[in-house]
């Protein structure tokens, strides 16, 4: 019997060599059934909440194209944690006649779909409220709650008992340099882009060692994200300002503002960068300014609508890869040359030149073929 197997473990923590043990589990399980293996499928470091994983995919077009008869891994959390998600692996191996065999459960049945598909959805709700509890209790320590963000370092100490203590931070000085620049120079009158060309001009590293943009600095002030929205520059720990939740149709992670009720803040004045006096004129300049850009998910139809023009987020810069976008009511240009000032390629494109060309020489590829075949055959 022609069989495929599956592993997969979710976090970048883990071991990778997690695979090759789930792999080789199944590998002496399968050898002592008889059973032949024709391919093996495998998601590192990806989280089971969801299908929209490569390896996974890859696994249900070939099932469906009738390459194998068995699905082996090592636990039906290894395929899904989300219910939704394995009922409709489970529907889709079923349509496509292959069985769904784990070492722990055996072959899996609707009885298995059901309850160990609960059981695997309570884990992760039960495992996030227990992170969540772990994380309020640092910040209530004055310690970090998330990642480190721009100006700060982690500080690396560790128990008595040898065990790593978590959450510590400390003021990284030249990166602190940069933050009182980038508040300066907004006071003095500069947009974000300009801030954020000079940076890239002068080979500034941004957060995370990345290109300096205009929303890195003016980010959103309601979300308090955005070099000049940190209060932590300011010596105020922010935590809980927002949720995060996963798009089942795109599996993407999109943030959601919690009501302030349940914001938890934290005095940390030994982490203070900026002073009082310049942060809240920027503030000031803000709201002058009324930068305020609307709340993701406050049209929910702005997710869902097609692009306007045929080659919408098609067109990318021969220089540097990024995309070409509309500057003008019917001009492209390249978005990192005109948003950080990295690329050098100032050329502009009519839209309807684009759409005319590529649709010219898409035609004269689709013709070649009656072409050479000679006239009266179109």
């Amino acid at each position: 019997m022609k069989i495929a197997l599956y592993a997969r473990y979710s976090s970048d923590n883990q071991r990778d060599a997690s695979i090759e043990d789930q792999l080789r589990l199944c590998r002496l399980y399968a050898e002592k059934q008889g059973w032949t293996e024709v391919d093996s499928y495998t998601d590192r470091a990806i989280s089971g909440a969801s299908l929209l994983r490569p390896g996974i995919q890859e696994l249900i077009s070939d099932a469906l194209r009738g390459k194998f008869a068995v699905v082996l891994a090592e636990a039906m959390d290894r395929l899904s944690r989300d219910q939704e998600d394995i009922a409709g692996l489970f529907k889709r191996m079923a349509f496509a006649g292959v069985r769904i065999v784990t070492l722990s459960e055996g072959d899996v049945t609707h009885l298995h779909v059901g309850l160990k598909g609960t059981m695997n959805a309570l884990f992760l709700k039960d495992l996030a409220d227990k992170t969540r509890r772990g994380l309020r209790g640092r910040v209530a320590d004055g310690k970090s709650g998330g990642g480190l963000c721009f100006g700060y370092d982690v500080v690396k100490q560790f128990a008595a008992n040898g065990e790593p203590i978590r959450g510590d931070r400390t003021i990284n000085e030249a990166e602190a340099a940069v933050v009182r620049r980038i508040f300066a120079d907004y006071l003095a009158g500069k947009s974000s882009r300009t801030i954020a060309f000079e940076l890239n001009r002068e080979n500034v590293p941004g957060p995370q060692g990345a290109e300096w943009g205009p929303s890195t600095i003016h980010g959103n002030p309601k979300r308090g994200v955005g070099i000049l929205n940190n209060e932590l520059y300011v010596g105020r720990l922010v935590w809980n300002r927002l949720r995060y939740l996963k798009d089942p149709d795109t599996g993407k992670r999109v943030s959601r503002l919690n009501p302030e009720s349940e914001w938890v803040i934290q005095e940390v004045p030994e982490l203070r960068i900026v002073d009082q006096e310049m942060w809240d004129a920027v503030k000031t300049r803000q709201q002058t300014l009324a930068y305020e850009p609307s709340a993701p998910g406050e049209n929910k139809l702005n997710d869902r609508r097609r692009p306007r023009y045929l080659f919408a987020g098609l067109v990318k810069c021969g220089c540097c890869g990024s995309g070409y976008t509309m500057i003008s009511k019917d001009l492209l240009g390249c978005a990192t040359a005109r948003n950080k000032g990295t690329c050098n390629n100032r050329l502009n494109i009519r839209r309807d030149v684009v759409e005319t060309s590529v649709l010219s020489g898409l035609r004269t590829h689709l013709m070649e073929p009656e072409l050479r075949a000679g006239p009266g055959c179109l």
